[in-house]
């Protein structure tokens, strides 16, 4: 990959944008289901360049329902559904009952990290997430961000119905602003 294309990532919840939202927590390999469409969608984003980092918030660790080896194990089956592709993951294990953390989405930590590692242009990313607090974390690092799902709006934000369609979005803009 040249430094051009290593510039820019799509960064991407996890629970109800990569897998099926369970009601619970998502920790058991079993009852992680990736949801259609997902790893198509990452292949296109892939090939046209973007690093692909998953943040995702694991506040059961924090509670004691599963460890890290579980959110790995997880992990690890949606690698093998995506054919390996995914860059990193980062996950908060932290709970605000438990601890305060800036790695726990809203915060935007674990955002800051890859954006280091990876020498990232902000500006150049995106946050694909279900929820507020996730397109908050992406605003506070400088990223522009993408609601999916069923999920209340977020002022000026796109809001989709699934990562394909975003990851749709996010090749049609990414190819109006290089025209």
């Amino acid at each position: 990959m040249n430094d051009f294309a290593s510039a820019k990532a799509v960064f991407l919840d996890r629970d109800g944008v990569l897998n099926a939202e369970i009601g619970d927590y998502v920790w058991r390999p079993a009852d992680f289901v990736v949801l259609p469409g997902v790893p198509e969608a990452l292949h296109a984003l892939h090939a046209a360049g973007y690093r692909l980092i998953v943040v995702t918030n694991q506040a059961g660790i924090a509670k004691g329902l599963y460890g890290p080896a579980d959110v790995a194990a997880c992990h690890q089956k949606l690698q093998e559904a995506c054919g390996g592709i995914i860059d990193a993951f980062y996950y908060a294990p932290g709970h605000p009952s438990v601890s305060e953390s800036l790695m726990r989405k809203p915060g935007s930590l674990m955002l800051e990290r890859a954006i280091a590692r990876f020498r990232l242009d902000p500006s150049q990313c995106w946050m694909v997430g279900d929820r507020a607090r996730d397109l908050e974390a992406g605003a506070r690092a400088g990223v522009r961000g993408i609601l999916v799902g069923e999920t209340e709006p977020v002022a000026g934000a796109p809001h989709l119905a699934n990562l394909p369609a975003a990851a749709a979005y996010i090749l049609r803009h990414d190819s109006a602003r290089q025209a």
